[in-house]
């Protein structure tokens, strides 16, 4: 018993350190990404710049798909109209071909009138699936159109042989592609096995029966298979599409010191900080112009400066700024404060005051509770008179 042990342990460690196929080893490394540390998502500007230089996510079978339906479609609505013309094309040369008299001229002007009729027929297959290539494209992608994939960028171009056939052989997109076109081969080919065994007694008929019922039957099923294919390409396009979606966006994901280069690179414009500072005061400016309806009164000085107050006795323990503007903005805060019927009441040394040290939704200071007082006992002077006039 102690011998058949041993010896099972000799066979079994010669087996495990010396067997070929037991050191075979393969390097899961090399189908990793090949850009690690990118775990940001792309920004605007990232997606915009792939997208000036023609890199979008697509999927490759939708077009294919739409173009061999669109080709498929205007076949069959055209197709009488091409059999015709091939019928009477194919007759006319066998049977003026011994008229015809072989020169260098009628030779050229034959042949001119057979590429004429030969465009004419199938101008409408190649017309129309030019325009589903076109519809399939911008509806992935929009309409964008770049030069920038046909220029050629030198400084990538590097003769390394390494890096080459790791990029050929082991690259991650390689592989998948290799994974999707087995895939495709296999769904394809098990669609047109599934075509033929169903037509398959036609098939066997087929040294029975005219030579022109043969073909008939031959082509419908040809047809058949084409028109089945591209519909299976058009069901597989949509999770594609996705897979394609996801892959685009993980290309283009950032380090996080990419993101904060280009978020100094971006704020660090004039020209972004100028918009930046526009639309600053834009927004300020429509949500001071909306608050002054709300206002009990106008303080101005009289043109160049306008600062609207408002005091609820239940929410408010003084008197608060809620708009405030000089020059132009100080005008369409009067020209609201008129529209909506709001007192405006000059008060020169008051008004440059409260525009210059308080800003919005400040409460008026102590010390200028006595001349704000004198503006609130103003305004309700008036009122008390426009209530005795109505």
């Amino acid at each position: 018993m102690a011998r058949l042990t041993d010896m099972t342990d000799f066979l079994t460690q010669h087996y495990l350190h010396h067997d070929p196929f037991l050191d075979f080893r393969i390097d899961l490394q090399l189908f990793a990404a090949e850009d690690e540390g990118r775990t940001e998502e792309p920004t605007e500007k990232k997606l915009r710049e792939a997208r000036e230089k023609g890199q979008v996510a697509k999927t490759a079978e939708y077009p294919q798909a739409v173009v061999v339906l669109a080709g498929c479609f205007a076949l069959f609505i055209f197709g009488s109209w091409i059999y015709d013309s091939l019928a009477m094309i194919t007759k006319y040369y066998f049977s003026s071909f011994s008229r015809i008299v072989f020169s260098e001229r009628n030779i050229k002007l034959e042949l001119l009138k057979l590429i004429l009729e030969s465009a004419k027929l199938l101008f409408p297959i190649f017309l129309a699936a030019n325009i589903a290539a076109i519809i399939s494209e911008v509806s992935q992608v929009g309409f964008q159109i770049s030069t920038h994939p046909l220029q050629p960028d030198w400084n990538k171009i590097r003769f390394d042989p390494a890096t080459m056939f790791r990029k050929i052989f082991f690259s991650r997109q390689v592989f998948i592609n290799l994974v999707k076109s087995i895939a495709k081969v296999v769904i394809l080919g098990f669609v047109t096995y599934l075509i033929i065994a169903n037509d398959f007694d036609e098939i066997i008929k087929t040294p029975d029966i005219s030579i022109g019922l043969a073909m008939k039957n031959i082509l419908f099923i040809a047809f058949k298979i084409i028109v089945w294919s591209a519909v299976v390409l058009l069901i597989i396009s949509v999770p594609d599409y996705f897979f394609q979606k996801m892959e685009f966006i993980e290309s283009l994901k950032m380090t996080k010191q990419e993101v904060k280069e280009e978020w100094k690179e971006t704020i660090g414009d004039p020209h972004i900080r100028a918009r930046m500072r526009e639309m600053q005061r834009e927004i300020l400016m429509r949500n001071m112009i909306r608050e002054v309806p709300k206002a009990d009164v106008v303080v101005t000085n009289p043109t160049h400066y306008a600062v609207a107050l408002k005091y609820d006795r239940e929410t408010m323990i003084a008197p608060t700024v809620i708009a405030k503007g000089v020059d132009s903005m100080a005008l369409k805060i009067r020209e609201v404060a008129r529209e909506n019927n709001i007192e405006i009441i000059e008060n020169r040394p008051l008004a440059q005051e409260l525009y210059n040290r308080l800003d919005i939704g400040d409460v008026i200071p102590e010390d200028l509770f006595r001349a704000v007082s004198y503006i609130y006992a103003e305004l309700y002077k008036r009122q008390d008179k426009l209530r005795e006039i109505v």
